[in-house]
């Protein structure tokens, strides 16, 4: 199975420190800030190529 680049997301949790999206494809939760990590990482791993 491959891993989920989770295309669409929505926001399920907001406090004054932190934000929790969910995956609509995987239904994946995590914290909005490990979302753009992923995205930079990914990003990083098409430019050495």
């Amino acid at each position: 199975m491959s891993q989920c680049k989770h295309p669409r997301v929505r926001i399920v949790s907001r406090d004054e420190d932190s934000e929790f999206v969910e995956c609509l494809e995987c239904a994946e939760v995590f914290e909005s800030s490990e979302f753009k990590d992923m995205n930079i990482e990914e990003t990083k791993l098409k430019n050495e190529f």
